[in-house]
């Protein structure tokens, strides 16, 4: 009877794995070349091409010179060396490598939990979708795995003090720090977010909390500070200690990016993550099981960070999934599983071959090839460009007013920007301050409509996404 438990045990692991490989391939679909990747292969490229590595602007006209925190450097470096290995495919081979190891190590590091409750595991699968709010070519990728790594480490040791594994957090922050620092201040907030746990011994109703030793909080503690200065270890120093916290103060940025915007109940496609969410609590709140502290802990500090931005809904999901298996019932295994999993494996494989395009995704582009070409002709020495075109404009080789780097404008032009763009009162001046020579900007747009019926403007190309205008 074991024999045949461990046989159908490993069977319906194996199935799982299939699922989770067919999953990855599947979500390649939504794949998309996001407009921030061209600014970031180019900044790969030029760092790689000059040998050094960018602290200053180079892309644009507006800022030229200007100090910039290229807190991905090491990711854009790695991008532009993809594409010398694997040409156009560079893309979905970063993308579908990242997603199928995030989604191995989610799995395998909590196995016995996910095969306790195969339709649950499904379901939960499922979820791994948020991750389309971050599934291009960008380092948040990155941040994903990272995440994953850092909370499993965290967990582990404070239920393993034993274990020496917890000083790999200050590895994994060095990388982070320099791949994609806009979030790698997280190792240690979260150690201390442990430690303030670990702080508590009671049981209250629903919730049970559980002490660690001192020498748990010492430790804690300890990586903590590690993991602060591997922090510093980056072409920008100690800035990058600050530099998170600095964009998640910038009221400009947060009221205008889509990625910093927060979750809303009026947006049908938010509902999502507050179905998530609700399923979540649901399942601890029903569960046979108490409620551990530290899982409340975490599951509230997410979800906190989750309503905020909706740049953090997959972090959420990942944090989460360190710990909802446990309150999950235990479903008996039966050989039907693994027919499931095959099933839906087949499906999802099916799926991807008949709808996955890639070159669709090579395609993705802001501008015509048309629109960049009168643009290289007339050569603008003080292009007023949308935002949304700046990243394809650097990748043209088209110096720029503005692009995807706002934490670069904010402090300088990024109001102007928006003041220019939104025909805000003082626009005429702003136009005046910068004396643009060229304009492109959206068909549809305010700033065209004025562009159109001005007679300083001259209109020199159209097509159905952009106009062109000269100065005269």
């Amino acid at each position: 009877m074991k024999i045949k438990k461990f046989i159908l045990k490993h069977k319906v692991m194996f199935s799982f794995s299939i699922f989770l490989v067919c999953f990855s391939l599947f979500l390649m679909v939504f794949l998309r070349m996001d407009i921030d990747y061209f600014w970031h292969f180019k900044a790969g490229e030029y760092m790689a091409t000059h040998s050094l590595l960018l602290t200053h602007d180079v892309f644009s006209w507006s800022l030229f010179e200007f100090s910039w925190i290229s807190h991905e450097w090491l990711f854009e470096i790695l991008l532009y060396y993809l594409s010398l290995i694997f040409g156009d495919y560079h893309l979905f081979i970063y993308v579908f490598s990242i997603t199928l190891f995030l989604a191995f190590f989610l799995f395998l590091s909590q196995r016995r939990e996910y095969l306790k409750n195969i339709p649950f595991a499904l379901l939960w699968t499922v979820f791994f979708t948020l991750i389309f709010t971050g599934l291009s070519g960008r380092p948040q990728l990155f941040s994903f795995l990272f995440l994953a790594f850092s909370v499993y480490l965290i967990f582990y040791y404070f239920y393993h003090p034993n274990s020496k594994c917890i000083y790999l957090l200050p590895i994994i922050s060095l990388f982070w720090a320099n791949i994609h620092g806009g979030s790698s201040n997280l190792p240690y907030l979260l150690c201390l977010l442990a430690v303030f746990c670990g702080l508590f011994q009671f049981s209250y109703s629903k919730i049970e909390a559980e002490r660690i030793s001192k020498k748990q909080i010492f430790t804690y503690l300890l990586v903590a500070v590690l993991c602060m200065i591997a922090v510093v270890i980056n072409p920008h120093g100690i800035q990058m200690l600050f530099y998170p916290y600095q964009n998640m103060a910038d009221s400009l940025m947060l009221s205008t990016i889509a990625e910093w915007q927060p979750s809303n109940l009026n947006s049908i496609s938010h509902y999502v993550y507050f179905a998530f969410s609700l399923i979540i609590l649901i399942v601890m709140i029903f569960s046979k099981k108490k409620i551990r502290f530290i899982d409340a802990i975490f599951y509230l500090f997410f979800l906190y960070l989750g309503l905020k931005s909706i740049r953090f809904w997959f972090f959420s999901y990942i944090v989460w999934s360190m710990f909802i298996f446990y309150y999950v019932p235990r479903r008996k295994l039966d050989s039907y599983t693994c027919v499931l999993l095959v099933i839906f494996s087949f499906l999802l494989l099916i799926l991807f071959i008949t709808s996955f395009s890639y070159s669709r995704v090579l395609s993705t582009k802001s501008l015509s090839d048309d629109a960049i070409a009168v643009l290289k002709e007339e050569n603008p020495k003080r292009l007023f460009n949308y935002y949304d075109y700046g990243a394809y404009l650097i990748y043209q080789d088209i110096p720029v007013f503005i692009d995807g780097r706002a934490d670069l404008y904010s402090k300088y032009i990024y109001k102007d920007y928006q003041d220019i763009s939104r025909l805000s009162y003082q626009f005429p001046e702003l136009i005046d301050k910068y004396q643009f020579d060229y304009f492109i900007v959206p068909k549809k747009s305010g700033i065209a409509s004025f562009l159109s019926i001005d007679a300083q403007y001259q209109l020199i190309y159209k097509d159905k996404e952009c106009l062109i205008f000269k100065t005269k």
